[in-house]
């Protein structure tokens, strides 16, 4: 079993595995589209797509939801029955940013119980470096699992912004430090940090050509000194790239942490939510 990640080697030697299942998760948040046209392009064979926008999320409510809300539960176990899936299938997950699209999923897969997935570690740039099969054939829709997805226990744990509490929990932002700040804001209308949090970046968890670091590294990445004394939340700006986080705490061997799944740009609905700037003390 998988559960974190998995190599590009090992991948190329289970391509022809009918217990594996590939998901090509590209996205770009400046052009919605152009995932989809990549994977039209090349993507590594037997590979389904899989949109951010129209498999990952349910639809955005200005101001009351934030960007990229989680689907309905019942939704999403439809959508990996109709997908083949059954909690005994190997899932792989890649994506061409560093793995930031492609843990939302495998955040996701866990929240329905399946265990068995893992992030292709570098992604689709490492699967190209090692010269490895590519081709732009789309395989057949798979057939309906019947797969009782409903009666599994979840893995993974979710915080709601009404239960955030920065005294009782360390609340990670995985947006970069100058969106944390609130010295600049591309994408909501509110610019800053939720109040105690403390900024770790997901960027932060991959090396030079976007592949994760050890988990070592990642232990001293995510060691606050207070890590093992709170439980920890993750946000970011949707609730994406939190999943980086906190696949990349799993990846070091801390307990998993929380999401909060609207992140900053639910949080920003409520004009009664503070809002902080600059650096914590």
């Amino acid at each position: 079993m998988l559960d974190t990640l998995v190599s590009v080697s090992e991948l190329a030697k289970n391509l022809d595995n009918s217990d594996w299942r590939i998901m090509d998760c590209r996205f770009s948040l400046a052009d919605v589209q152009a995932g989809q046209r990549s994977y039209v392009e090349s993507h590594i064979p037997g590979a389904h797509y899989i949109s951010l926008d129209a498999d990952l999320s349910n639809s955005h409510i200005p101001g009351k939801t934030g960007r990229h809300p989680l689907p309905k539960k019942s939704d999403w176990i439809a959508s990996v029955q109709a997908l083949g899936l059954t909690p005994q299938t190997q899932v792989i997950l890649y994506d061409d940013a560093g793995g930031a699209m492609a843990a939302r999923m495998w955040w996701m897969l866990r929240w329905i119980g399946h265990e068995n997935a893992a992030v292709l570690n570098g992604g689709w740039q490492a699967w190209q470096r090692a010269d490895l099969e590519v081709n732009n054939i789309v395989p057949q829709a798979p057939a309906q699992s019947q797969a009782d997805y409903s009666s599994l226990p979840t893995l993974v744990k979710i915080v709601e912004a009404d239960a955030l509490d920065s005294h009782q929990q360390l609340i990670l932002d995985a947006r970069e430090i100058p969106r944390y700040r609130g010295d600049t804001e591309p994408l909501d209308p509110v610019a800053g940090h939720i109040p105690g949090a403390q900024c770790s970046p997901y960027s932060g968890n991959l090396d030079s050509q976007g592949c994760f670091l050890s988990p070592e590294a990642l232990q001293t990445k995510f060691s606050f000194g207070n890590t093992a004394d709170k439980p920890v939340v993750c946000y970011c700006g949707s609730g994406v790239t939190a999943a980086h986080n906190i696949l990349s705490m799993k990846i070091a061997g801390f307990d998993e942490p929380a999401l909060y799944p609207g992140s900053w740009s639910e949080w920003i609905t409520d004009p009664s939510r503070a809002v902080a700037t600059g650096d914590e003390e």
